[in-house]
């Protein structure tokens, strides 16, 4: 059998479950998984590799009506990912009331490439409801093919990755086949230590705070990590550091146990807190953080 790569955008609203399909694709903790709105900032390539196939999958954004410079760019990730794919899956949230309608259903009734539309989430509902949605999906999109999936259970993802191969060509890998993501090492620390910050925080905090590795080096068996926490106002700092600095240190606690585990090396980590007044809405702030 010759070899089948490809590119698969997943699109889909917040918190639609489009991280977790990746990571269970994929078989690695690549994307943030969080019950909050918002966590995938950028466009994130996870690789799926087996013997005769590559499969390159964009883990984007969650689409949203931008308000600031960082959410605008957010959603250009979105719109991009479409340039480069042979197949584009949305990921439909059975138990939520948003419907794919107005601009987003436009966009995907003029896409130039397959459309997979998965119904996630259907562990949480009725056997009638995903029935009613599929055919209602099925009437509206009527070239594309239509799965009921639970990425959380991991059920039919086998049938995703089928139907996902068969819209391949035959092609090399576009990447070595060791590689399940395209990001760096930094930046996979830089997510880790931002989901802690999910986990512990509410309302503003997490979406005013971006992690930035100054320093990653690795002797004999340790790696040595400096990772600094921006945040918009000193009120934030003093929030994320705690009473006598005991959330900083359960964040710094919780991040080193996972980045350890990836890593499979001891890890001494300092995460000190900066300001960075109105960075999600400067230009020169942003392109400093990473987000062209």
């Amino acid at each position: 059998m010759k070899h089948k790569s490809g590119f698969v955008s997943i699109i889909g609203y917040p918190n639609a479950g489009k991280s977790t399909l990746v990571n269970a694709l994929v078989g690695e903790k690549l994307s943030i998984v969080n019950a909050k709105v918002q966590t995938t900032r950028d466009r994130i390539l996870g690789i799926y590799n087996s013997e005769n196939y590559q499969i390159v999958f964009s883990d984007t954004p969650g689409i949203i009506d931008p308000k600031y410079k960082l959410q605008k760019k957010m959603m250009s990730y979105v719109m991009s990912s479409f340039v480069d794919s042979d197949l584009v899956v949305y990921v439909f949230d059975s138990n939520s009331n948003k419907n794919i309608v107005g601009k987003i259903k436009d966009i995907l009734l003029e896409l130039k490439v397959p459309l997979l539309i998965v119904i996630n989430k259907i562990d949480l509902i009725n056997q009638q409801k995903v029935e009613d949605i599929m055919k209602s999906l099925q009437s509206d999109f009527l070239d594309s093919d239509v799965i009921p999936i639970s990425a959380k259970k991991e059920f039919n993802l086998e049938k995703v990755l089928e139907t996902i191969k068969s819209n391949l060509q035959e092609s090399p890998p576009f990447y070595d086949k060791t590689w399940f993501t395209d990001r760096s090492e930094r930046y996979l620390v830089e997510e880790i230590i931002r989901n802690k910050i999910l986990d512990n925080f509410q309302k503003e905090i997490p979406y005013s705070v971006n992690i930035q590795v100054e320093e990653f080096i690795e002797d004999n068996g340790l790696i040595r990590i400096r990772a600094n926490i921006y945040v918009l106002r000193d009120s934030q700092r003093a929030i994320l550091i705690g009473h006598k600095g005991s959330k900083l240190r359960k964040i710094g606690a919780q991040s080193r146990v996972e980045i350890e585990k990836l890593f499979n090396k001891k890890v001494f980590l300092e995460t000190p807190i900066k300001i960075s007044k109105n960075w999600r809405d400067d230009e020169k702030k942003l392109k400093k953080f990473g987000y062209q």
